[in-house]
């Protein structure tokens, strides 16, 4: 069997597809590659987003308890004040 000169033997065709293969290899190993980076680079920002959603509900609780704290306080000061004030009518009642 004698092969034309115009077509390329059978080894020379397993060769070509053994470079394209090789290529594509290559191309894939840099696209992984990239892909890791880019994923590591997304978990990193999503543990710093998790330390800060973290912070960020430890100062709402925070500021939560200072509120109702405050407003525990200042209500009580309204009804020491209202006392005072009814008080002060029982004591002149004419102003």
């Amino acid at each position: 069997m004698t092969e034309s000169p115009e077509q390329p033997s059978r080894l020379d065709r397993i060769e070509g597809i053994l470079t394209r293969v090789a290529q594509q290899q290559e191309r894939n190993t840099e696209a992984i590659a990239d892909l890791t980076d880019n994923v590591t680079r997304v978990l990193g920002r999503s543990a710093i987003l998790d330390d800060v959603l973290l912070e960020l509900r430890d100062s709402h609780e925070e500021l939560k308890q200072n509120f109702l704290e405050n407003q525990r306080t200042t209500n009580a000061a309204l009804n020491q004040l209202g006392a005072i004030l009814v008080q002060l009518t029982r004591i002149d009642p004419q102003n």
